[in-house]
């Protein structure tokens, strides 16, 4: 397999693991992606469009659907009275935190074929990718304390 080919397939692997444990939680992958970002902190609209790649219309719908299921809400942003953040409502936090969980444990399941050398190589090669390409930091894992 070349590698353009191993790293497409491997894209399509885990959104495939992510629709799965969004579906499990009545989620969109699209709420999954919103609420896993939210997690440490509200945010901005620029800085969420930016993140999960979404023109503003797009995102404006998308928060308006997670703030009728109850997941999110808009606050204004103390740095600018113009602005608003958008943050996890109580109930958002819970199900971000077990959505997150789950969804951690099981994309960390697809190399399960792997040795513990083999996994820190995959690890340490994927790291220099995504770093090198200034993927924004739209999921952080268990490493990051979450």
């Amino acid at each position: 397999m070349s590698l353009v080919t191993a790293l497409v397939r491997s894209a399509f692997l885990v959104n495939a693991v992510y629709a799965d444990s969004s579906r499990a939680y009545g989620l969109t992958p699209q709420q999954g992606k919103l609420l896993c970002v939210l997690i440490p902190q509200p945010l901005g609209m620029t800085e969420l469009g930016e993140l999960l790649g979404l023109a503003k219309s797009s995102l404006t719908g998308l928060v308006d659907r997670t703030m009728q299921r109850g997941l999110v809400r808009r606050e204004p942003d103390p740095r600018d009275g113009r602005a608003v953040r958008v943050g996890l409502t109580d109930e958002g936090a819970v199900l971000a935190r077990e959505f997150h969980d789950e969804t951690c444990r099981r994309v960390e399941a697809l190399p399960a074929g792997l040795g513990g050398p083999e996994r820190e190589q995959l690890t340490a090669l994927l790291t220099h990718v995504v770093l090198a390409n200034k993927v924004p930091e739209a999921f952080l894992g268990p490493e990051n304390g979450l």
